[in-house]
């Protein structure tokens, strides 16, 4: 009897190196009646951005009334420095800016990053999933040789990826990367808090000439 050949099932692994680091989470409480209360007077006035309005108060963590989020998300930032960057300099990461972000129907958020800032960060006060999401763009100074068109989106083919918000949704990312909001659906004020962080101490090595003390 002649042998047959069965193939093998074939193993195969495909896995993204040097990915962007996308930190999600959720605050562990309601936002408290004071809070809202806060948010709410400080947005009586702000300033017109492109596409949407932000606080005048661009040091809002700064203020009392939001000692116990800002303590919070202090907390979350080390969790993210801890498992991304995992460094042996000797740093501590701070909140520089921070300001209220609100956003209409039919508003947008124009594409930008965060420049003079490490990581980048958005805690959402009033978002509906349904209709709000944070959409971040591939970076752009990379020349694509091919273009195919996809039948189904992926991490590996698309020039963009949006993620679904809701309140009390805690987004962090490096502050180099590209991110919009599209033109706003649904007739909720959406209401984020954004931060900037930067770090003190000292950054890479004496001896390879790399040395920064900040």
């Amino acid at each position: 009897m002649k042998e047959k050949f069965v193939p093998e099932a074939v193993s195969t692994t495909i896995e993204g190196i040097f990915p962007v680091p996308i930190y999600l989470s959720n605050l562990p409480r309601p936002f408290f009646k004071k809070e809202n209360s806060f948010f709410a007077k400080s947005m009586k006035s702000y300033n017109s951005n492109e596409g949407n309005i932000t606080s005048n108060d661009n040091y809002i963590l700064n203020k009392p009334a939001l000692k116990d989020i800002k303590k919070i998300l202090n907390q979350h930032i080390k969790i993210y420095f801890d498992k991304v960057y995992e460094t042996k300099n000797k740093i501590k990461p701070y909140i520089t800016q921070s300001w209220l972000n609100v956003t209409n129907e039919k508003q947008h958020h124009h594409i930008h990053n965060h420049p003079n800032s490490l990581v980048s960060g958005v805690l959402y006060i009033n978002a509906d999933k349904e209709n709000d999401n944070i959409k971040f763009f591939k970076n752009r100074d990379k020349h694509e040789i091919i273009k195919l068109m996809p039948k189904a989106f992926n991490w590996f083919n698309s020039d963009s990826w949006v993620y679904p918000v809701s309140s009390g949704k805690l987004v962090m990312f490096p502050s180099s990367t590209t991110h919009a909001v599209d033109l706003k659906k649904g007739n909720n004020a959406r209401m984020s808090l954004a931060f900037n962080v930067f770090v003190k101490g000292t950054l890479g090595h004496q001896l390879s000439l790399t040395e920064l003390i900040l």
